[in-house]
């Protein structure tokens, strides 16, 4: 299977860069990146360059949208038989793709989630946000556990979908605050399979600062 990373990214090139440069280790070759610039006015344009040789990229410019439908833009460039959305400010272990493909296949998902942590390189501020964020008896309790009720609702820091789920139901339709919610429920009532992948963790940044 050919996997299409969507990434959109709005100014901070070089948490693209450090994002770019776990996915360059990736054990599971089979992918590509697509960079969706979406009205940054600091371009990643010189650090998409710097990884042009390494990676299989996309570079794609466009005027602001939001992250929804930055996303679209995405999937509609994207060759992938399978879209996986990421923000630009995570960091992605290197077995990241082969837990992903490896579950896909033997629980036949059309959707799926997984979990965040925090890097060993964080700051100590950024791993306090991480573990208020994911804890269980926070968010984490919901979002990157087995344990819940009903189906699983996948988050786009960290998620991905089958080419035929965006055939079936389309794209985003909304652009920004709760976009994924919004998205995550419409699969599940267009009767396609979602699931939790547990071990398919990325360490996500989010903001610095409080």
């Amino acid at each position: 299977m050919f996997y299409s990373f969507i990434i959109p990214v709005y100014n901070r090139p070089d948490e693209l860069g450090e994002l770019l440069a776990t996915l360059s280790k990736q054990q599971n070759r089979n992918f590509e990146v697509v960079v969706v610039e979406d009205g940054s006015t600091e371009t990643a344009e010189n650090v998409v360059r710097d990884f042009e040789s390494i990676l299989d990229l996309v570079y794609h410019v466009q005027e602001n949208t939001g992250q929804g439908f930055a996303r679209n833009a995405g999937f509609n460039i994207a060759r992938g038989d399978y879209f996986i959305i990421l923000d630009s400010d995570c960091l992605v272990p290197a077995n990241y793709l082969t837990l992903v493909d490896a579950a896909i296949k033997e629980r036949q998902l059309d959707a799926y989630g997984g979990p965040d942590a925090a890097h060993s390189s964080f700051t100590t501020v950024q791993k306090a946000i991480s573990y208020a964020m994911t804890s269980f008896f926070t968010t984490g309790g919901i979002r990157g556990r087995k344990a819940h009720i009903g189906p699983y609702h996948p988050r786009s820091f960290n998620m991905g979908l089958s080419r035929k789920v965006f055939e079936n139901i389309g794209g985003f339709r909304i652009t920004r605050l709760g976009e994924d919610i919004d998205y995550s429920i419409r699969i599940i009532e267009a009767g396609h399979k979602t699931g939790l992948i547990e071990e398919a963790f990325v360490y996500h940044k989010r903001r610095t600062d409080f």
